[in-house]
């Protein structure tokens, strides 16, 4: 089965078919280039992890996931930045329930996406996202260290994603908490897994996991952002792990850059 970034197809077909990912396990249909959201967990309160924020278009279409780590900073996937354009592009935070209007949502003044992205298979899945507006709630912060990537660390990723592979998409903030994984098994998993700047979570059975409209959300241990949501085959396959983008390889990069800001 191949494998697909985690982004939702819920945008408007042209602007999602110019954005089309090709990951190089094998190419993506409009049918199938979306994977689902969070398998196996249960509601979160945005309260409690008030740095998640969910990226739409201009309709109010919520097609990823984001992290603040700054007043006007928000991190994502690279694919998730580049499937709209900067003037079609928002960010909604402090809203837990997608059908309501509460939180705060902004327009999008500046996109950094990594210079070495070519698509989700190859790594270097990351983007920073400047908001027009502050976004005032608590934000993650950006490990520097290797040390939260140890086998069997629990880590929680969270999303306003499908429920299963193809299934119901959540109107709310869920959240799951899955193992950090070796890069030997996440290698074995995946031939083209780069341990430079990905990193695996789930377990062998599979049953919890990530899914469509999940990409570019956060991997956190407590408020500590470990990963960003990338790709994976199919939702909580056994022996087919979550694939995050390894967060302590940009540090650097996200500080600087959230620094800079606006304001």
């Amino acid at each position: 089965m191949p494998a697909k970034s985690r982004r939702n197809l819920l945008l408007v077909a042209g602007a999602l078919l110019a954005a089309a990912v090709a990951v190089p396990v094998a190419s993506a249909t409009p049918e199938t280039a979306g994977q689902p959201g969070i398998v196996g967990g249960q509601p979160a309160a945005v309260a409690q992890y008030p740095f998640a924020v969910f990226l739409t278009d201009e309709n109010g279409s919520q097609f990823c996931g984001a992290v603040l780590i700054g007043e006007n900073s928000v991190a994502t996937a690279a694919h998730c930045a580049k499937a709209v354009t900067k003037t079609n592009l928002r960010v909604v935070a402090g809203r837990q329930d997608k059908r309501v209007k509460d939180g705060t949502v902004s327009t999008v003044s500046d996109i950094w996406v990594n210079p070495d992205y070519t698509d989700p298979g190859t790594g270097n899945d990351i983007a920073l996202l400047t908001t027009s507006t502050r976004l005032r709630y608590d934000t993650a912060q950006v490990t520097q260290t290797a040390r939260y990537y140890a086998e069997n660390t629990m880590a929680t990723v969270l999303g306003w994603g499908r429920l299963k592979d193809n299934g119901e998409r959540s109107d709310v903030l869920r959240s799951v908490d899955v193992p950090m994984i070796s890069d030997a098994s996440c290698k074995t998993a995946y031939g083209n897994y780069d341990p430079s700047t990905m990193v695996c979570a789930g377990y062998a059975n599979g049953g919890k996991d990530a899914c469509q409209g999940d990409s570019g959300g956060p991997l956190v241990v407590g408020k500590v952002l470990i990963g960003i949501v990338s790709w994976g085959v199919g939702c909580a396959q056994p022996g087919k792990p979550g694939v995050y983008t390894r967060v302590s390889a940009f540090a650097d990069e996200l500080e600087k850059r959230s620094n800079r800001g606006l304001f």
